[in-house]
């Protein structure tokens, strides 16, 4: 990582950025709009999270008479919107006089959302570990770059000097997780306020799940994308993809078997288990975040106690005691074969086969029964989870959503989708 020390000459942040009063490391001010808590992965009510108008300080100023003209005409003479805001825990409210066009993403949810939104050309850089294999993209037409094509963040270390040469609009990142993961020891909230001073500001919250850092609000998925449409002022997109997947939810509630014809499902953390060395890390498929997100939608009910969960791995044999009818080890559809498909090969030779060959795991009734299955991805937006929650629903209720095909795998036919792949990308598109 670069040294602390290093002189970086005169402050690059853009001079159209400007804060309404928020500090990095601090919690949402009170009376910033639009904060209200939601239901879980629904869309809130819209607050009034735009103000516009703003004076040459820090603070907004009211909003311009709209029946004396004056707003309308600042609009054409600058052609530019006027100023607003996007807020968002941990980072406050931001004020923009020009919305951003480009951007750097550390979770790759972010950069999901950000492409659902139509902001695909603006993102700069993305962490090569948690970025997608560009294939599980394909149905939706969508060219993402592998993760090679990107400059990384991180280099034994968080990497200071590329936070400044990559020099976005913003970071949609959350400036916490930086700090508080605990990857780097030698980084510290000096060196995000940094970043944040001379660079550009941060927004954005860890949605994944949630870690010991985050004591804030986590946000659902679609609360988090509705703060992202505040901050590219794509609310248009935003509602076409909500209610594309209220549709979805409501044909899967419509669809899923009595709960108590549901099976309990094992979900193992494919990157941490060994089935090979007899270990497995166990997951709690009902947690929050956007991780679990596919199950909760499915009402999927986890094998394995929370508790359990956090008392770490376990063996063959404490696996045998739970003896789940489904197992499905995250990440798996990332983890086998090269970054251009899945490989059903690779991943029964690194999950499936030494399972087969040990004398406890042989007996386990996913097992026998052929119900151990590749996971999602860990990092998803609203385009992933409508594949993945897909997905999932297949591999859980193959009589109802028919059944999940490794072979095909991103591929899923037509009669049995549970969505449009062509009403996606026309989202993307601004087709709405």
């Amino acid at each position: 990582m670069a040294d602390d020390d290093t002189t970086h000459g005169a402050p690059t942040r853009r001079d159209y950025l400007t804060y309404g009063g928020a500090v990095v490391g601090g919690g949402l001010l009170a009376g910033c709009a639009g904060q209200g808590d939601s239901g879980a992965d629904g869309a809130e009510d819209r607050g009034n999270t735009v103000t516009e108008g703003t004076d040459s300080g820090d603070e907004p100023t009211e909003t311009d008479d709209p029946e004396d003209g004056s707003t309308e005409e600042a609009e054409t003479e600058t052609g530019s919107e006027p100023p607003y805001e996007a807020c968002i825990e941990p980072t406050g409210c931001v004020t923009f006089e020009e919305v951003p066009e480009t951007y750097v993403v550390y979770n790759a949810g972010w950069a999901d959302m950000a492409f659902a939104l139509g902001q695909q050309d603006g993102l700069l850089a993305a962490s090569g570990f948690t970025w997608f294999p560009p294939y599980v993209f394909e149905p939706f037409d969508l060219d993402v770059p592998s993760a090679d094509e990107f400059p990384s963040l991180w280099a034994d270390g968080w990497d200071k000097e590329q936070f400044f040469e990559l020099d976005p609009d913003v970071f949609l990142i959350d400036p916490e997780f930086l700090h508080g993961v605990g990857w780097d020891s030698s980084w510290d909230e000096e060196d995000t306020e940094e970043i944040e001073e001379n660079v550009a500001p941060f927004f954005g919250n860890s949605m994944r799940r949630r870690r010991e850092f985050h004591d804030y609000k986590l946000y659902p998925l679609y609360e988090g994308l509705e703060r992202l449409a505040d901050l590219f002022q794509e609310h248009e997109r935003y509602e076409a993809f909500v209610e594309l997947h209220e549709e979805v939810r409501s044909t899967i509630a419509e669809r899923l078997p009595p709960e108590d014809e549901r099976p309990e499902v094992a979900l193992m953390y494919g990157s941490n288990s060994n089935p090979k060395k007899g270990s497995f890390s166990p997951l709690y498929a009902e947690d929050e975040g956007y991780e679990m997100k596919p199950y909760r939608d499915l009402e999927v009910e986890s094998a394995f106690s929370r508790s359990l969960v956090e008392g770490g791995e376990m063996d063959y044999e404490r696996l045998f005691d739970v003896d789940p009818e489904i197992i499905i080890f995250s990440q798996g559809v990332q983890m086998t074969g090269d970054t251009d498909s899945f490989s059903p090969d690779a991943f029964r030779e690194q999950f499936l086969t030494p399972m087969e060959d040990d004398p406890v795991g042989s007996e386990l009734s996913a097992v026998r029964d052929g119900t151990v299955y590749p996971g999602p991805l860990n990092e998803q937006g609203p385009i992933l989870n409508l594949l993945q929650t897909e997905m999932v629903a297949r591999q859980l209720y193959p009589d109802e959503f028919g059944a999940f095909d490794p072979e095909s795998f991103p591929q899923v036919p037509e009669e049995e989708r549970l969505f449009d792949r062509q009403r996606v990308a026309d989202i993307i598109d601004g087709d709405i």
